[in-house]
């Protein structure tokens, strides 16, 4: 906990804005999370209909020890994060907000090169003393159901896993309560100096005031940084642009239960394939996700990750298509993904994580904390 806390207003309340807001309160802040979407984020499991944010739409797939660098930020940050996230889970089951987990991800190999990748991946990777173990042909053929085609190697990553995006959205929004955090169901259209802190304009008319705002609002983000600077408030231009990156996803139901447990996700050339043993008896499992650039989705995209571009198994082929969705991920223009930035003293900017939001919240958080409790506003 922090020595004295201080006023936060956290914009956005997606996985990294509920991640900042939880984890801020939990430390002894007093923490206001603005989002207009809370309604709709309450929800298990991504639904049907309009256009979601992206930590709705996500897969929940953590990617950390088989991410393909062993140093730099992008590194460390996955690596604090799959920390965190041990904690976290743990703390909230504690206090009654379990969310779902499974371990382990299977990447697999499809053609000659992967296959050496794969191979190099995992000796750089066991050379730090991490547990990725490769799986032969002969070990993916014994997999049932069978794999998408070609497999020919594959690379286990026994530390990673999929946790459920919208039981863990829940879990921080209900504890965060119980903690004192207050929620607003209000979208901040602009941002004003004041006095040592900041003011918050909402669309309802209405102003909110702190010493410390954090934007984890995805492209609205950008937006609000940049008219904010216009008007003089003291911020910095940027570049500060996010655009946006639509994914197309798909829930599918199996005629019987995966017999056995999967090796955890399965990612074959980036789709990602996550069993549901939560939900239907063992028969659902998410396929996605597409990665198109807009806010339009491409029917033909769909219908290529539906069928693995003419890879698919023929159980895969045979599933039920329950439940169809699709996300906006932010993603940053020109940099690299996520943007952790203080634009402006006590403003902070926890955004663009572009397809990592839901690995990478925990970090953000730890960030967002670390600036507010050991930099002064003002100066």
């Amino acid at each position: 906990m922090s020595p004295s806390g201080t006023s936060v207003i956290v914009v956005g309340g997606g996985i990294v804005g509920l991640a900042c807001a939880w984890f801020l309160q939990c430390r002894g802040h007093t923490v206001l999370l603005l989002d207009p979407a809370r309604a709709a984020a309450a929800a298990d499991a991504p639904g049907e209909g309009p256009v979601r944010s992206g930590s709705l739409a996500a897969l929940g797939v953590l990617m950390a020890d088989s991410f393909h660098r062993e140093r730099g930020r992008a590194w460390d940050l996955r690596q604090r994060s799959l920390e965190l996230w041990a904690e976290w889970r743990q703390e909230l089951a504690r206090r009654g907000h379990p969310i779902p987990y499974r371990s382990g991800v299977l990447l697999l190999a499809a053609d000659g090169d992967e296959e050496e990748r794969l191979a190099a991946l995992g000796a750089r990777k066991r050379a730090l003393g991490l547990p990725l173990e490769p799986w032969d042909r002969r070990r993916l053929e014994q997999l049932e159901p069978g794999l998408p085609q070609p497999s020919l190697a594959g690379l286990h990553s026994g530390r990673d896993g999929q946790l459920d995006p919208g039981s863990a959205l829940a879990a921080l929004a209900a504890d965060g309560r119980q903690r004192g955090l207050t929620v607003r169901a209000e979208a901040a259209v602009a941002l004003r100096r004041d006095g040592g802190g900041w003011r918050v304009d909402l669309a309802g008319g209405g102003a909110e005031r702190a010493a410390w705002v954090v934007l984890a609002a995805g492209t609205a983000s950008g937006t609000l940084l940049k008219a904010a600077a216009e008007v003089g408030a003291g911020v910095d231009s940027g570049p500060w642009e996010l655009e946006p990156v639509l994914g197309q996803a798909l829930e599918l139901e199996l005629d019987a239960p995966l017999p056995g447990p999967w090796p955890g996700a399965v990612v074959w050339r980036g789709v990602n394939l996550v069993p549901r043993p939560d939900l239907e008896g063992g028969r659902r499992l998410w396929l996605g996700a597409t990665l198109e650039p807009g806010r339009r989705a491409d029917p033909d995209q769909l219908r290529e990750l539906r069928g693995l571009g003419g890879a698919a198994p023929e159980w895969l082929e045979e599933a039920r298509v329950v439940r169809r969705w699709q996300g906006l991920r932010p993603r940053p223009v020109g940099r690299p993904a996520p943007l952790l930035e203080q634009p402006a003293p006590g403003l902070l900017l926890a955004g663009g994580h572009y397809r990592n939001g839901i690995l990478l919240a925990p970090a953000s958080a730890a960030w967002v904390a670390g600036q507010i409790e050991s930099l002064p506003t003002g100066t």
